[in-house]
């Protein structure tokens, strides 16, 4: 269950990768805002990318991160939240080459160092599963590579459904092959049919050796499902680092 941290330590900041696209990371990732939030902190989104757009009171909205402006204490504009938001639903890379564009370092980061400004905490979530192409060719880059550029903690969600063990351990010997720290971890329970699952998050709290943070009951809101986080293994540490 969620709760105030007593001495926390000041500004906070995370990355939140999933195992596989479909995982719910944007559900974890709200949930995760709302929990912050009740701890103390004022909070806002990042989605750094977003492919996926629907055309709704005249203007281009992406769910994803209407989901995270949502959960957030502190209002931002889209841009702020997402410097790059395509229409096309499809792997980013693909998406911003069908709108001519590329997808860049230097916005991400200065719509990065912005938000840490805004707010206390920042959540960014990444793209898909923790590996996915940003850009090819010569400036070839991926979701891990941006991880590794705003070099946050980072948090997994793992989708509670047949596959999860090895897509979680996978995920999680990439993220520490990189030097990041894997901060936690988080069950989503997006199965209800699932056969054992609560043998399986066994397994990965085993397996894993990394906090396991909460797990979210299937299909209860962010505000709600903020219950059931244990924020203590993420704040306990020193704070995450202030970009210039």
């Amino acid at each position: 269950m969620s709760r105030v941290i007593e001495n926390r330590p000041g500004r906070f900041a995370c990355f939140v990768t999933g195992t596989d696209t479909g995982v719910g990371k944007t559900h974890a990732t709200a949930t995760l805002l709302h929990a912050l939030h009740e701890a103390g902190y004022s909070t806002v989104g990042m989605k750094p990318v977003a492919a996926g757009g629907e055309w709704l009171d005249d203007s281009w909205q992406n769910d994803d991160v209407d989901q995270l402006r949502a959960a957030g204490s502190v209002i931002v504009p889209q841009d702020e939240m997402c410097p790059f938001f395509f229409r096309t639903p499809a792997s980013p890379h693909l998406a911003a080459a069908l709108e001519g564009e590329r997808i860049t370092r230097e916005p991400i980061r200065a719509a990065f160092d912005g938000l840490r400004q805004r707010a206390e905490a920042v959540v960014v979530e990444g793209v898909g599963g923790f590996i996915v192409p940003l850009d090819v060719g010569a400036a070839r880059w991926n979701t891990a590579d941006l991880a590794v550029m705003l070099d946050l903690p980072v948090i997994m969600v793992v989708g509670v459904r047949l596959g999860c063990l090895s897509h979680a351990m996978l995920t999680a010997e990439a993220v520490r092959a990189r030097g990041l720290k894997l901060a936690g971890w988080i069950a989503n329970r997006i199965d209800p049919d699932m056969l054992l699952p609560t043998e399986n998050i066994v397994t990965l709290q085993d397996a894993l050796d990394a906090p396991l943070l909460g797990e979210l009951p299937w299909q209860v809101a962010p505000a709600a499902a903020a219950q059931h986080l244990d924020l203590a293994p993420l704040l306990a540490g020193p704070p995450a680092p202030r970009h210039a």
